[in-house]
């Protein structure tokens, strides 16, 4: 082919591979600032793009760019109306990571649920009896609302449904009757919130939806119920979601996700006991880094030989860059 590929962070060695075998040369990033990637991608034909930020900058910069293919599904890094502007692909990986977000989806209900956190930390602080007064739940029979019903929802319902007997009801703007199964209740947003023992975020992140969940879904969740972020940090008001657990108005959550990434170290959700905190990784599994990295080079060499890609999320009107 004779392109060059700008890659940012480092892939999985099976996405650097296929690039090698399509003809590819490629170029390892100096760093993830927007002076970083304007100074590297001067020269270059795509981008691997893990999670630095592509602005319009760097896309003008890019004058040879023709692709910017995402490893993972989401692609709120990407300045899309300069990339469609530009007459740019944008893609991602959107199958990569469902398997892998739904097991983790479901270990963090089950973790919440359990306690395990907190009691794994009270029996290292030699307080084996502290199982008393720090007692879990069970998921059969439980209700979980799925917020945002998209690949990654429905692998939790299944789940959850077929593997704990939980009672699975979903909220979702736009959903066709087909892609919901029998053991899925399809509910308004208020009722989702109302009824769940257990809200399940799987979201992607837009314009209109920012902090879309706050103080008044805080107020209808029970004060038994757990609140599960895998999705995006910014489509929670993490001010309400800290006054709320503080307050005791739900019983604990899950966060994986935050507004500001890295959390600053005095976020209250990484001290306070009835949250437990990750740092973004629901994804981070061996095999889903392989597939991202594999997926992403594949569309780069499917748009660098003239091919549409898979899986385009913009359709720019000019292509010829």
């Amino acid at each position: 082919m004779g392109y060059q590929v700008l890659i940012p962070q480092d892939i999985a060695p099976e996405g650097k591979e296929l690039l090698l075998q399509m003809g590819c040369s490629i170029k390892m990033g100096t760093g993830t600032t927007e002076e970083d990637l304007i100074r590297d991608v001067v020269d270059c034909d795509a981008i691997l793009l893990r999670t630095a930020v592509v602005s319009e900058a760097v896309l003008e910069a890019g004058r040879r760019l023709k692709i910017v293919a995402r490893h993972g599904a989401g692609y709120n890094n990407v300045n899309m109306e300069a990339a469609d502007r530009l007459g740019i692909w944008v893609t991602n990986t959107p199958d990569a990571t469902t398997n892998s977000v739904a097991e983790f989806t479901m270990g963090a209900i089950l973790a919440a649920a359990k306690k395990t956190h907190l009691l794994s930390r009270k029996l290292k602080e030699n307080d084996f009896f502290a199982k008393n007064a720090y007692k879990g739940i069970d998921l059969e029979g439980k209700t979980l609302a799925i917020i945002g019903f998209g690949r990654i929802g429905q692998a939790v319902a299944k789940k959850a449904y077929y593997g704990f007997d939980m009672k699975v009801i979903a909220y979702t703007p736009h959903v066709r009757k087909e892609m919901v199964p029998d053991y899925v209740a399809m509910v308004g947003w208020e009722e989702a919130f109302s009824q769940a023992d257990f809200v399940s975020l799987h979201m992607p992140l837009k314009k209109d939806n920012r902090e879309c969940i706050g103080e008044a879904e805080f107020k209808q969740m029970k004060p038994t119920a757990f609140l599960i972020n895998c999705a995006r940090g910014e489509i929670v008001d993490e001010k309400a979601l800290i006054d709320a657990l503080v307050q005791e108005k739900i019983a604990g959550a899950y966060i994986d996700v935050f507004q500001q990434e890295p959390p600053a170290i005095d976020n209250p959700l990484l001290s306070l006991e009835n949250v437990i905190a990750t740092p973004h990784m629901a994804s981070n599994t061996e095999e889903c880094m392989r597939r991202m990295a594999v997926q992403a080079a594949s569309q780069i060499g499917m748009v660098l030989s003239g091919k549409q890609p898979d899986w385009p999320v913009n359709c720019p009107k000019n292509t010829k860059r």
